[in-house]
């Protein structure tokens, strides 16, 4: 099984890997705008080029597929002409899922950088160590936590007032902390 690789210290084109994650919630902001699940993602070659920027939009899409990593990868490969995005890294607020995880490893991308864990579904280190799976044929680095405070606050604040707006009472203190998906 081939090693994991080592991330580099900052992505090329940015000052440091939050500076790239602000523009990932900037994307998150505009899902939430849209009643989607506040979820933002951004695809840098490995020039520092933004090759593509999204968010969540399964339920304006009607596509349960219509994550922001995906949507990114998508966009990205179309504007390549090339289903492959060797050296790109994904920048997105929210830990990849085991779809997401999926598309990471097909389109052959360098690196992961996430914001907030999923303790409910994530597929890069919570739920499951993905990259590390030994069945894959393609290794990734990641980087977890970026600016993982305010990715988490954004999904938070998301999931309270949509409890809230629903006449749901708020979830117990001691579940205080959790990200609620969906």
């Amino acid at each position: 099984m081939a090693e994991i690789p080592q991330p580099p210290p900052a992505l090329p084109g940015f000052a440091s890997f939050e500076a790239a994650m602000d523009q990932a919630l900037a994307e998150a902001r505009s899902a939430q705008s849209r009643g989607e699940v506040p979820v933002g993602a951004l695809l840098v070659s490995d020039k520092g080029v933004v090759l593509a920027a999204a968010h969540n939009a399964p339920i304006g899409a009607s596509d349960p597929t219509a994550h922001a990593e995906i949507l990114a990868i998508r966009r990205a490969c179309a504007a390549a002409g090339n289903y492959r995005l060797v050296g790109a890294v994904l920048v997105v607020t929210l830990e990849p899922c085991l779809m997401c995880l999926g598309a990471i490893v097909q389109a052959r991308l360098a690196g992961v950088v996430f914001g907030a864990a999923d303790p409910k579904s994530g597929a890069l280190s919570s739920c499951l160590d993905g990259p590390a799976l030994p069945f894959l044929n393609h290794r990734f680095w990641t980087v977890g936590g970026v600016k993982a405070e305010a990715c988490g606050a954004l999904l938070s604040d998301f999931f309270r007032n949509r409890r809230s707006a629903a006449g749901e009472e708020p979830p117990c203190p001691l579940d205080a902390g959790r990200i609620d998906r969906y």
